[in-house]
């Protein structure tokens, strides 16, 4: 047999292998071996009403988190009355930035409350006529008040509720709305 005829024969049974094997595992897998992986940048732009910071990152590209970005996050997001820096939840950018894309804004979050402290989140659940929960999400990185300007109240918090991906509190009065990932829950 020569070199020849055996390179064919060595072909023929790798194509009627990759054959079988689309076969077996259908069309999706067509797709996924011929369609190049194109990773999507996620960024979130936010102004804190607090310390007159604004930010503005890719925070992640596919499904990796950019840690040097997210360092910058925690650090924007700290308790503004301590000025302890807590751990976000990545989790919490990824529902920000897709609130945005849904809403079809560019525009950046205005931030009322990130990272709280147990101290903090102590101090003002006692000195407050209520509104602010023992246990705060606050406290784990979890939860953040935001706004955005141009957008309805009403807008941000329904598209929030649409991520059906935490909890969203309403609090027309105050400007805000709070958005989690801890268990899907509204008030």
């Amino acid at each position: 047999m020569s070199s020849r005829s055996v390179f064919n024969s060595r072909r023929s049974v790798l194509r009627l292998s990759g054959s079988l094997a689309l076969t077996m595992v259908g069309a999706p897998a067509l797709a996924t071996l011929t369609t190049p992986v194109r990773a999507k940048a996620r960024d979130v732009q936010m102004a804190h009403l607090h310390t007159s910071e604004h930010i503005g990152l890719i925070f992640a590209v596919g499904g990796e988190y950019i840690d040097p970005a997210l360092s910058k996050l925690n650090h924007f997001l700290r308790d503004h009355y301590s000025q302890a820096v807590g751990v976000m939840d990545p989790l919490l950018y990824d529902l920000l930035h897709q609130i945005r894309v849904d809403l079809g804004v560019r525009g950046s979050y205005e931030v009322i409350s990130g990272y709280r402290s147990p101290r903090t989140n102590e101090n003002l659940r006692t000195s407050r006529a209520g509104g602010v929960a023992k246990r705060s999400l606050h406290m784990d990185g979890k939860a953040i008040d935001v706004r955005l300007p141009g957008v309805p109240l009403s807008d941000l918090r329904d598209a929030a509720k649409a991520q059906n991906a935490g909890g969203v509190g309403f609090y027309p009065r105050d400007q805000f709305v709070h958005i989690d990932t801890g268990r899907v829950r509204y008030w």
